[in-house]
């Protein structure tokens, strides 16, 4: 049977067809599609099983994973590379403890940063972690590495992760699938449950158990199909070699679509097949690394191989140091000429993102403008979601946006400096991803700041999936110990200027933690509730 699939969906349909119990995942580009997929065909197939609602954030995600894993079914937790570093506690300790069930951690890298705000690579996570990594070169690889990387996950008792990039993620080819599902994992124990006690004498043992196991890795790596050297160095008697990774590999034979005239090693499982590489580097003098993202396999071979092998690749200026490949630069690095490159003409005038017309954020913004004008020395610090774009013309609301959640925690930070007034904005999805914790500390100290919950109940960022604190925003704030009467809810209209522009002036005067909530759908789910509304009057409204 054959499809035509984004990368995304190959993932996802690879993981259903090899016995997934469960999909655990926050919405981040260019991850997003994998669950929806998976949402989807569960809505196709009623009798379906397989858990699929979205979590609050990626560390909740990881960890409601283990614990399916734990209990024997096969789990896969989906999220961009940003992603990483907030589920990181979980996941390193998930190779201390092993698995029960297959567990794949699927990273999804943002070369060139097209929705991020940096373009880390996840491969140093899995290294770090000291478990197998896959990085499949095209979509058939992403379908076939799901039921391959659930197998190694069970036979080596360790989580896989596995890395695609954006190109790979939102591009579609045609895929093979099987016609013969596997079928779910029954229950089972795990064969070490006190493993799974992390007091320090078990993680002690645990950790000293892994570090044995890593010749195991090294061996998967060694003879994994998806690791293989093309090209009989004998025959081709070339004294320069290719080593290239992932994506990276499909670029290199676009290049040469009748095949490369030189050496090449294909690199998709990790940790890397050292004694293949070094063979090759026995015969070759000059190695280009070819890989997505970081130097990774870069810099590990400067101390793998003799100092006798030159090795070209980001290090050295052979390939763009940041951003994402693509055919052009790699030609380029190939030696091969280049076409001339295309751009623009000067006349054509820039078109930057901005809000959406209708939004309920951008009545936010202007009512914030309006009165922090009275406030020269105001700071209003932003967070990550549509609303970010506030930081853009016409509105410049925004001096800072870092990370999730940071919004709140740096509003607190500058209050303690001496900055006032001190202003947060932060969505509704975002606040309960990584906001509560930092509103709990301003509480705790009272800290005179304002927080601003722009409530348009969905992750409108993404695409509007659900928004995991909708309708309970109130009751979140109240839990941590916000007091009533500082506590506003507001309609963000024009028509309600007036009464927005007054609450933030009493707010941001009191000298204590404030939170005010401007609630309003977003535009463009209202219209996709409103379709479905005539469609099916049936269908209750959110």
């Amino acid at each position: 049977m054959k499809k035509l699939l984004l990368g995304d969906q190959a993932i996802a349909q690879g993981a259903l067809d090899a016995g997934l119990s469960g999909v655990y995942a926050y919405p981040g580009t260019p991850s997003t599609e994998i669950t929806e997929y998976i949402q989807d065909w569960c809505r196709a197939h009623p009798a379906a099983t397989v858990h699929n609602r979205w979590c609050t954030n990626e560390k909740t995600a990881m960890e409601a994973a283990l614990g399916m894993s734990y209990a024997g079914k096969r789990a896969l937790v989906c999220m961009k590379h940003v992603g990483m570093n907030v589920c990181a506690d979980a996941f390193v300790n998930s190779a201390v403890t092993g698995v029960n069930g297959g567990l794949i951690v699927l990273a999804a890298d943002d070369p060139s940063m097209h929705s991020s705000q940096n373009e880390q690579d996840s491969r140093f996570y899995g290294k770090f972690a000291l478990t197998p990594i896959l990085e499949p070169t095209n979509q058939q690889e992403c379908y076939d590495m799901m039921a391959y990387g659930f197998d190694l996950s069970e036979r080596l008792r360790l989580p896989v992760l596995m890395r695609i990039v954006t190109r790979l993620a939102h591009s579609r080819a045609v895929v093979e699938i099987s016609e013969t599902p596997r079928p779910e994992n029954p229950l089972s124990s795990p064969a070490d449950p006190a493993g799974w006690v992390l007091l320090p004498a078990r993680a002690r043992r645990k950790y000293n158990e892994l570090i044995a196991a890593q010749p195991l890795l090294q061996e998967a790596s060694a003879n994994s199909p998806f690791n293989k050297v093309l090209n009989d160095l004998k025959d081709l008697n070339d004294d320069k070699a290719v080593i290239a990774a992932g994506i990276g590999y499909n670029y290199l034979m676009e290049n040469y679509p009748d095949g490369a005239p030189m050496p090449v090693m294909k690199v998709s499982q990790y940790p890397l097949p050292i004694e293949a590489i070094r063979d090759l580097a026995a015969q070759c003098h000059e190695l280009l690394v070819i890989e997505d993202g970081q130097p990774f396999i870069e810099e590990q071979l400067i101390g793998l191989l003799p100092t006798a092998n030159v090795i070209h690749g980001r290090l050295d200026g052979t390939l763009p140091r940041a951003g994402e490949l693509n055919p052009d630069n790699v030609k380029a690095a190939l030696g091969l000429p280049t076409a001339q490159e295309f751009s623009p003409c000067d006349t054509v005038t820039a078109r930057p993102p901005a809000l959406c017309q209708g939004c309920g954020h951008r009545s936010v913004y202007e009512a914030l403008n309006k009165v922090l004008a009275d406030y020269p020395d105001s700071r209003v610090f932003g967070d990550i979601g549509c609303y970010t774009l506030g930081a853009l013309p016409p509105y410049q609301a925004l001096h800072s946006t870092v990370d999730m959640g940071a919004s709140i925690t740096m509003a607190k930070g500058a209050a303690d400096a001496g900055i006032f007034p001190a202003v947060a904005v932060i969505g509704d999805s975002t606040f309960t991803h990584s906001g509560m914790t930092g509103l709990l500390d301003a509480v705790n100290e009272n800290s005179p700041i304002t927080v601003v919950i722009s409530d348009n109940l969905t992750t409108g960022m993404t695409g509007g999936q659900d928004s995991a604190g909708t309708n309970k925003f109130e009751a979140i704030c109240r839990g941590l110990g916000v007091a009533d009467e500082h506590l506003r809810v507001v309609v963000p209209l024009p028509a309600n200027m007036d009464e927005i522009t007054r609450i933030l002036r009493e707010e941001i005067e009191y000298q204590g933690v404030s939170v005010i909530i401007p609630r309003r759908e977003c535009i463009q789910t209202l219209a996709r509730h409103t379709r479905q509304k005539k469609l099916n009057p049936q269908t209750p409204q959110q």
